[in-house]
Parts: C-alpha cells; sequence; structure tokens
C-alpha cells in the first residue's frame, strides 16, 4: 500500500483527492492537514510515502513545510509532491530546490494525479516531467548565468551523460535505451550521481544540473 498524507487548507479540496485516491486498492490516506505545522506533526506520527501539500497555506505555509520535511532525516523516505493552481508560480522553484519533489496543478485530471503519486512513491521520475521542466528552466533563466559546479567533478564522464539525459526529463529505462544501457545500469547510474551530489531526489538532480550550467534554460522545448 502506498500511504498518502493530504494537506490543503481548504478541506473540500482534501476531500476531492480523497475520494480520488481511495477508489484504487493501492493507496492508503493516512491523515489529512490545513496547514504545513499540523502536516509535519502528521508526517512524523504516520510516515506516510507521499504527501500531497498545497503551496500556499496559512501560518506554516507548504513551502516551509517541505523544507522541514526534506531537513528531517526521520523523514528520508517522504516524498513531498507540491500543489498550485497555476502552471507556473514563483514558489515552485524555491519549493523543488528546497526538496519537494515535484508538484501538480490542482486540476489535474484523477488519472494523473493516481499516476503521479504512483510514481512519487517509487522515486522513479519527475512529476509531471514536461511541466516541470519548463519551471525550472523558467526560473534558473532568471538568475545570474552559474559558473562551472566543482561539485560535478566527483562524477565520471559517463554519469555527467546520465545526468543530463535524467535533467531532459528521461526515464531509467529511456535513459538505458538512448545509451544502449539495462535498466538496471541506468537505475544505477542514477542512485550512485544521487549519492555523489548529496541530493534526494531526480528533481533535485535536475535542479543541480541547470544551477550548476549542465544544461541551460532554453535548452529543452517547452
Amino acid at each position: 500500500m502506498i500511504k498518502v498524507l493530504l494537506v490543503d487548507d481548504q478541506r473540500l479540496v482534501r476531500a476531492g483527492f480523497r475520494s480520488i485516491l481511495e477508489d484504487e486498492d493501492d493507496f492508503d490516506v493516512v491523515g489529512e492537514a490545513g496547514d504545513g505545522e499540523e502536516a509535519l506533526a502528521l508526517c512524523r506520527a504516520t510516515r506516510p510515502d507521499v504527501v500531497l501539500m498545497d503551496i500556499r497555506m496559512p501560518g506554516t505555509d507548504g513551502l516551509e513545510a517541505a523544507r522541514r520535511i526534506a531537513a528531517d532525516g526521520r523523514l528520508d523516505e517522504v516524498r513531498v509532491v507540491m500543489l498550485t493552481t497555476f502552471d507556473l508560480d514563483d514558489y515552485v522553484y524555491t519549493a523543488l530546490r528546497a526538496g519537494a519533489s515535484g508538484f501538480l496543478v490542482k486540476d489535474t485530471e484523477p488519472e494523473e494525479l493516481v499516476h503521479a503519486v504512483r510514481v512519487a512513491a517509487r522515486g522513479d521520475a519527475l512529476i509531471s516531467p514536461g511541466v516541470t521542466r519548463r519551471l525550472i528552466a523558467e526560473f534558473a533563466g532568471r538568475v545570474a548565468p552559474p559558473g562551472p559546479s566543482p561539485r560535478l567533478n566527483a562524477l565520471t564522464e559517463r554519469e555527467v551523460e546520465v545526468m543530463r539525459l535524467v535533467a531532459e526529463g528521461l526515464t531509467n529505462d529511456e535513459v538505458a535505451g538512448r545509451l544502449t544501457l539495462s535498466p538496471a545500469t541506468s537505475k544505477t547510474h542514477v542512485s550512485r550521481i544521487m549519492t555523489k551530489l548529496g541530493v534526494r531526489d531526480r528533481s533535485q538532480l535536475v535542479v543541480l544540473a541547470y544551477e550548476s550550467g549542465l544544461v541551460r534554460p532554453g535548452w529543452l522545448n517547452p
């Protein structure tokens, strides 16, 4: 079962998401919270696999809650998916940097929501990769051009190549196909890259790829 925590200050929104998820056999909604502080307490109590969390809430907002979840070593396995009203939201890029695994717009179709939660629970790919890549490129493009990051010196040439493809939004299987590797080898490369760079998941890896200059904003098609 995939344990899910719902966090939104609107009870009706939470009820809608609960209804969608509980129609599936593999989801267990372990709790609901109306703000970030309550979400943190429930995270520590229930250890969900995925937190669906609104960005904008009174009190402790979703951005601060995501940052605190990412910083808590007891919650290393928790994946946070941010919910927003708009495709491009100034807070989302900051949320990805803070440790969120990705984001969904609130009017996402039910089947897309279900798929996204399963993907987040696996830690296997970005949430809404095309939209997330576009958002990262959009906001990374507003900062000064980055210099080479010494963090990337820890990577082999092959690992750098894999990281570029991950930043393009490819899954492990797609990376394997592009580089003529086995899926298991591709997955091993991605895991080693994240370990070497000290990032929690693929979303943070993509953010780092942009911020280090490994890929450039505008390089990907929207």
